[in-house]
């Protein structure tokens, strides 16, 4: 189990360098909106970005795939590694951090940045709509983090 000084402790090189040069981040969503934000600057102080996101084709009514995602990370100057996938996907996540670790030897910040919301009253919310937000918010980021656990342990940066 980790704690707050495991936090910490894996803060520590980041606050004495303040550099994300050279360091992987794994971030679930990001191909539009805050999490691409978060991404094109980290990609400007040089990291490396993995997108895991659904978003393999364009929407309809949203901008954005992972795969323009990455464009936008490596025309900022950052590497990308796009990945299609759910974070709700015990099979996905797995792969994505197995994707991160063998393109950038390991993975020393994960971000998780998918998410749901239906701002419905709660008598009037869809309990499938709620399911959802449940399975991405809640369990997606437990998975996510726990998976990449391992890696972000053996991370030479954090």
């Amino acid at each position: 189990m980790t704690s707050s000084n495991d936090a910490r402790t894996a803060a520590a090189p980041y606050q004495s360098t303040g550099s994300l040069e050279g360091r992987t981040i794994l971030m679930s969503g990001g191909s539009r909106g805050i999490g691409l934000a978060i991404a094109l600057r980290a990609a400007k102080d040089g990291a490396n970005i993995v997108l895991l996101a659904k978003t393999g084709q364009p929407h309809t009514r949203l901008a954005g795939t992972v795969h323009t995602a990455a464009a936008d990370i490596e025309a900022a100057g950052g590497q990308a590694l796009p990945i299609v996938g759910d974070v709700r996907s015990d099979e996905d996540v797995a792969n994505a951090v197995a994707a991160a670790v063998e393109r950038f030897g390991g993975i020393d910040i994960v971000l998780n940045n998918a998410s749901a919301i239906d701002l419905s009253t709660t008598d009037d919310i869809d309990m499938k709509r709620y399911d959802l937000m449940q399975d991405i918010n809640v369990r997606g980021t437990f998975l996510l983090s726990k998976l990449a656990l391992p890696a972000l342990r053996q991370s030479a940066n954090g």
